[in-house]
């Protein structure tokens, strides 16, 4: 895999969102659900990211989040979520990303979390470890639940779930030293390998939401599973940490 090819697709279209954002109007957002948004960005930036990889790999099935799946009966898969966080996006906030993954054989083996305000552009290559602007990163130390700082969202309350997460919210928060919430499960997971979290739960949560940032995590040293402890994520849930803390905080989320 280029990898060239992954992390210049994404600057591009970061690129978008930032130029789109100067002249981003209210008159642009529509309502999947009551809080459930999609502006003309993400489709105009997924619309570009179809274009661009149906050029280069004209054979390959592409999976986007506004789209959704163009089948093409291959092996390999090209996942995207055109703006992950898009609630950021339009108050304003440099907490979203683009995020883009390629699946061969139902095995995500490249990705690319790419934070355009921030100018974050993490990237991995199955067998090849993760990397923040070229530079390797790995997990956290950290392992005790009492010194880590943590992460979570809240899509099963947009979703109307039940249970929905504020119930492991209340049980985790007074375990932590602290907890961030940013919006972007793609921002979250690259953040975990990059050992600016040690932990990050969620639930009701997409595969473009999470794809690369599975891969990034693994790469980085990391564990993730979903809520029991098995791999059914990010359909039973997802939790993603250094792997020191991980049970201790798996078990406080599913209240075992």
């Amino acid at each position: 895999m280029n990898h060239a090819f992954l992390n210049e697709l994404a600057e591009a279209a970061g690129a978008i969102c930032v130029a789109e954002s100067a002249s981003f109007k209210e008159v642009s957002i529509e309502y999947k659900s009551a809080r459930d948004l999609v502006t003309s960005v993400d489709k105009k930036v997924e619309a570009y990211l179809r274009s661009r990889i149906a050029a280069k790999f004209p054979n390959h099935s592409i999976l986007g989040e506004e789209q959704g799946l163009l089948d093409k009966q291959s092996d390999s898969c090209w996942i995207i979520d055109p703006i992950d966080g898009t609630n950021s996006y339009i108050q304003g906030l440099p907490g979203y990303t683009v995020s883009i993954a390629l699946q061969r054989k139902g095995e995500i083996v490249a990705g690319v979390v790419y934070a355009p305000v921030l100018g974050q552009m993490f990237s991995a290559e199955r067998g090849k470890g993760a990397c923040l602007n070229n530079n390797r990163i790995t997990v956290s130390g950290t392992s005790k639940l009492i010194d880590s700082v943590l992460s979570s969202g809240f899509a099963c309350i947009r979703e109307g779930f039940q249970p929905d997460n504020l119930g492991a919210f209340s049980r985790v928060i007074p375990k932590v030293r602290d907890f961030r919430r940013h919006g972007s499960a793609a921002l979250d997971l690259a953040w975990v390998a990059a050992g600016k979290l040690d932990g990050y739960w969620e639930q009701c949560l997409n595969i473009y939401d999470v794809a690369a940032g599975v891969l990034l995590v693994q790469e980085a040293g990391g564990m993730l599973t979903d809520y029991r402890g098995g791999i059914d994520y990010p359909a039973g849930g997802l939790v993603a940490t250094n792997g020191l803390i991980h049970e201790q905080l798996r078990k406080l989320v599913v209240e075992e």
